[in-house]
This record gives structure tokens, sequence and C-alpha cells, in this order.
């Protein structure tokens, strides 16, 4: 499993994704400054996605939350927040990856239910998704692209 892993270079959790109801991004954002993490993107993603962005740093690491505020109805986190009985909650984990189209491959090689062959992402980032039915939860393989800034 371990060999599995490497050769589609999976390098560490690049973030923990969290659905917020509409309205409710800009008090998210403040609970978490409270508690120290750092605002390092905020960014609307129009096309399939339809949300609103903000990522904030944990500390000096490399990983991140990502609260998602649905921009539409048709948004996937709309959807996935009116599964959910109206609560926000979690959305997806998402990995960092060296190069997506290398881990885009090994992974569907080995047989997994990849939603999307690798395309951009928020912040210039290189994605693709893992369906739920492999995992229990929605999975993002992501490659970084610009700096945070």
């Amino acid at each position: 499993m371990v060999n599995e892993l490497i050769s589609a270079g999976f390098e560490f959790v690049d973030h923990v994704a969290i659905a917020v109801k509409q309205g409710e991004l800009d008090a998210q954002v403040l609970k978490y400054k409270a508690l120290g993490f750092t605002e390092l993107h905020r960014e609307e993603v129009y096309g399939k996605h339809q949300v609103r962005e903000v990522l904030m740093q944990i500390g000096a690491g490399p990983n991140l939350i990502q609260l998602l505020e649905p921009l539409s109805p048709e948004s996937p986190v709309a959807k996935q927040i009116e599964k959910s009985g109206g609560r926000g909650g979690f959305a997806h984990l998402a990995f960092r990856v060296k190069d997506i189209n290398v881990a885009y491959a090994a992974m569907k090689e080995k047989g997994f239910n990849l939603t999307q062959e690798p395309g951009p992402g928020s912040r210039g980032t290189m994605i693709f998704f893992v369906h739920p039915k492999d995992f229990s939860y929605l999975i993002e393989v992501v490659q970084e692209g610009t700096p945070h800034a």
C-alpha cells in the first residue's frame, strides 16, 4: 500500500474543506481568526463549483482550512448542505501531490472512481476529485499553482 501512495506522489494534507451556509462565511472566518488562523486567500469560483472560498492557514504549517459558501442553489456545496439537513460541515479532504497528471494516471490505473480529469482549481491550482464511494467521503487531489498570497 505504501508503494501505491508513493507512486501517486502524495505529499501531505493540503486542506480540510468545510461547507458554510450562505451568509455565514464572514462570521466563520472571524471565528477561525480568533483561534489564531491566518486568512491567506479569498476567491469566488464559478463554473460547476459555484462557491465563495476562504483559505485559512493553521499556524505556520502547510495545512489549510478551506471554508466554502455556495453562490447558488446549483452549487455542489449547496446540495451537500441541503442533504445534511441544512447544516454546514465537512465537505472534503484534499491531498497535495507534486504532479497532478502522475497522480491521476496512477489512481485511474488502480481503478479509483475519479469524477473529473485534472483541471483548474482556485488559487491557480490543478485539481481532480475522487468519488465518495471509494473512501466514504469526497477527496480532492491538488497540485499547487501560484503561491498563497
